[in-house]
């Protein structure tokens, strides 16, 4: 019973992702460093605190303290550009934040799938600290 449970459970989680991946575009960095240069975006990193505080894109939210708060971090135009991301490519966090925003009504929500590690290997810089 036990194996059945955790096979249920990684079933719903993955079949979870698999959903929030068709529901949320991806952006790319270029679209995305343009965003952030317009001030057109609203970035949330789904990595952990820790993760959070060594490095994020700058700008973004840390959906792991803001989480509770989430609402009162967002713009008020629900039609804004919302931008989860997380690890790297193979990550699906992201989907937290992402699911999130859209259930808070915002109709603009993407993914920056290549994440914080692409992030960095496109040469970007990033902010540490909270």
């Amino acid at each position: 019973m036990k194996k059945l449970t955790s096979f249920l459970c990684a079933f719903a989680l993955t079949s979870l992702l698999a959903l929030a991946a068709d529901n949320f575009p991806a952006i790319t960095t270029t679209d995305l460093k343009q965003a952030i240069a317009q001030k057109k975006v609203t970035l949330i990193d789904v990595n952990g605190s820790d993760s959070f505080k060594a490095g994020h894109i700058p700008g973004a939210i840390d959906f792991a303290t803001a989480n509770t708060e989430l609402a009162a971090k967002l713009p008020a135009d629900k039609a804004a550009l919302i931008v989860a991301y997380c690890g790297n490519e193979h990550c699906g966090a992201y989907a937290r934040a992402a699911a999130k925003a859209k259930e808070l009504g915002y109709t603009n929500v993407q993914h920056y799938s290549p994440g914080i590690a692409g992030w960095k290997k496109a040469g970007e810089k990033t902010d540490a600290g909270s």
